[in-house]
């Protein structure tokens, strides 16, 4: 018996890690190895340690919550909504889009000075060619540091609240005004101005933004591709539908009102939340057996 529940538990580790791997992958692209080495293991000196909270949070499974519900509340504001929707390609790459997101934030948090530096320089070049006009004619800059500021707000909000619901361990006041500072410094280095130093400021800076926000159409068709429809196969739905109620559940209840979110049984707070907790548990416990 003791040598059958070996087998079976060797069995259980091995699928743990190799579904570890998986997500890595889909995570970081299939050069995850080199890029996990080029971050955590260059030599070189970092912004951060890892005590500190902007370390704790950014590398916490909540983040593949977070992610998502900082895509939907971003995409409230028509302009900033309209560069995405105008120069991203969200729809046809969003694998490759997720993991070069996923690669500034592991730079910018866990790599060095030099590496976060370089890539902040390639996205300010990047940005000067974004500019264009909204569905009503209005035009955008990406460089616009008011834009910058509602990008930078919008996802530090969320990150902040996704690991309030879903993270491994409870912040402080004190670790929560933290983070908010920390996490200031690439905002600032992206061209944003007068970025948040404390959640009572990251709060006020969300407040300051709505008589801005509104449901465009680009707005309607990122909430549709994130929520209704993502293709992917369909081992991996299960997982992400999890993440997906958990990141609905976690945005304000105006965010969630104006695009359309149900308040049944799969949109109310408690059980979109329960089931957010337990998608990131899942991919939480499968990471955990890399690390």
């Amino acid at each position: 018996m003791a040598r059958v529940t070996t087998t079976a538990s060797r069995a259980l580790s091995g699928a743990r890690r190799r579904m570890g791997l998986v997500v890595r992958s889909r995570v970081a692209g299939d050069d995850a190895d080199a890029r996990h080495h080029q971050i955590w293991h260059s030599d070189g000196a970092r912004w951060n340690v890892p005590e500190d909270t902007i370390c704790r949070v950014n590398g916490d499974a909540s983040m593949f919550a977070g992610g998502l519900t900082a895509l939907l509340l971003q995409s409230l504001h028509p302009l900033a909504m309209a560069g995405v929707a105008d120069h991203s390609d969200y729809r046809g790459d969003p694998w490759g889009r997720l993991q070069r997101t996923s690669q500034f934030i592991a730079t910018t948090t866990f790599g060095t000075i030099a590496d976060a530096s370089d890539l902040i320089r390639t996205i300010n070049a990047v940005h000067r060619k974004v500019v264009g006009t909204d569905y009503r004619g209005r035009p955008y800059d990406a460089r616009d540091p008011h834009l910058l500021r509602w990008v930078h707000v919008a996802e530090i909000w969320s990150f902040l609240e996704c690991h309030r619901l879903y993270g491994r361990e409870r912040l402080s006041a004190t670790e929560r005004d933290e983070y908010v500072r920390q996490a200031s410094r690439t905002g600032l280095m992206l061209g944003a101005r007068n970025v948040p130093l404390s959640v009572r400021e990251l709060d006020a800076a969300l407040e300051e933004y709505r008589p801005e926000l509104e449901v465009s159409p680009a707005a309607m068709d990122a909430r549709h591709f994130l929520l209704d429809g993502p293709p992917m196969a369909w081992a991996d739905r299960p997982a992400y539908s999890l993440l997906r109620e958990g990141a609905g559940a976690a945005l304000p209840d105006w965010a969630r009102e104006m695009l359309d979110l149900p308040d049944g049984p799969f949109g109310s707070h408690g059980l979109g939340r329960t089931l957010g907790r337990s998608g990131v548990s899942t991919l939480r416990w499968v990471l955990d057996a890399i690390e």
